[in-house]
């Protein structure tokens, strides 16, 4: 049976502990990464909603690269959204930015009322490279 590992990237910010979950668990060669918002280091969210979502993918790839992955080693995105029709354009203007070459991952985007004070959140899961 493979072990799970908890990843946490080293500038972790206080919801991990509030809340009581792992940044990401490694199991195996895969890395499982908990739902990333635009959290400042209290906490607390962003308010600028463009700025959250750069601030999700700043802290998602923190906690990919405490478990040795990048970008690139991601297979899968789930996103979650308060108000898709309104946020879609920001959002798909940052996801450009950061996933700006084929081959791009899958991507579910789902339409959500609720994320505990936040707008807008990113989960993945990534292979992690044999190297690491």
């Amino acid at each position: 049976m493979t072990q799970r590992e908890a990843i946490f990237p080293a500038d972790r910010h206080a919801l991990y502990e509030e809340h009581g979950y792992s940044a990401a668990i490694r199991s195996g060669d895969l890395l499982f990464v908990s739902g990333q918002v635009g959290s400042r280091a209290d906490g607390t969210p962003e308010p600028d909603f463009e700025r959250q979502v750069r601030l999700a993918f700043d802290n998602l790839m923190s906690t990919l690269s405490a478990a040795g992955c990048t970008m690139d080693d991601i297979v899968d995105v789930t996103t979650f959204h308060t108000d898709p029709e309104n946020q879609f354009g920001t959002i798909m203007a940052v996801k450009q930015q950061v996933f700006s070459r084929p081959p791009y991952p899958n991507w579910t985007a789902l339409g959500v009322n609720w994320l505990a004070g936040f707008d807008f959140e990113i989960k993945v899961v990534a292979r992690i490279p044999a190297n690491t």
